[in-house]
């Protein structure tokens, strides 16, 4: 029984910019239109993640910078059962109603999530933008994680917008250097047969 040998075809770097007799036009202008994209890949993903992660990190600085701890005390006792939002949060938390001075001397009440169980009258950390209550804003950690992660999302996002626009412009070559290949076999191919018939 005959057995077949698969060929692996190995893959040359930047076959494109070899020197090659057989290379076409269409074969120099796809590879500066990939060398553009790339480029324009690169610069556009950098762009992006740089322009998003200052946006944020500023929109997460000024924040920080709004909103201030304040001691808080309890107006009555807190459930003992910790509660999940749709919003999700700290699933070892309770709503609890508080009571805090707010920067302006008047004493203030809201709810605020507390530690299950705690007693009216027991001492919490809330944070207020000066009359209502806020959640705890990111930490400088937390800060540089999520400004890390929205500028990754966005560079990777503008550069793949980038390279998804190369592709029609290389598909449209596909299309003619097959036009072109299929007119060349329509000349030369009356005279294959001639030959092998003859």
């Amino acid at each position: 029984m005959a057995t077949t040998r698969r060929t692996r075809v190995r893959k040359v770097p930047l076959w494109r910019w070899r020197h090659n007799p057989l290379k076409r036009r269409s074969d120099r202008v796809e590879a500066w239109i990939v060398l553009a994209g790339w480029t324009l890949a690169l610069a556009a993903g950098l762009l992006a993640g740089t322009a998003a992660g200052t946006q944020v990190q500023h929109g997460l600085t000024a924040r920080r910078a709004q909103v201030r701890p304040v001691a808080a005390v309890l107006t009555r006792d807190a459930p003992r059962t910790p509660v999940m939002t749709i919003h999700g949060g700290d699933p070892d938390t309770a709503w609890a109603s508080v009571r805090w001075t707010g920067t302006d001397g008047r004493a203030h009440i809201g709810r605020t999530r507390v530690e299950p169980g705690k007693a009216a009258g027991a001492r919490v950390t809330v944070w207020t933008d000066g009359g209502r209550l806020v959640t705890r804003p990111a930490t400088a950690t937390e800060a540089r994680v999520r400004t890390a992660l929205v500028a990754g999302v966005a560079g990777l996002g503008a550069g793949g917008v980038v390279l998804v626009g190369v592709r029609p412009a290389c598909a449209c070559l596909d299309r003619r250097r097959l036009a072109e290949w299929t007119a060349e076999w329509e000349r030369a191919g009356p005279a294959w047969r001639r030959r092998t018939s003859g």
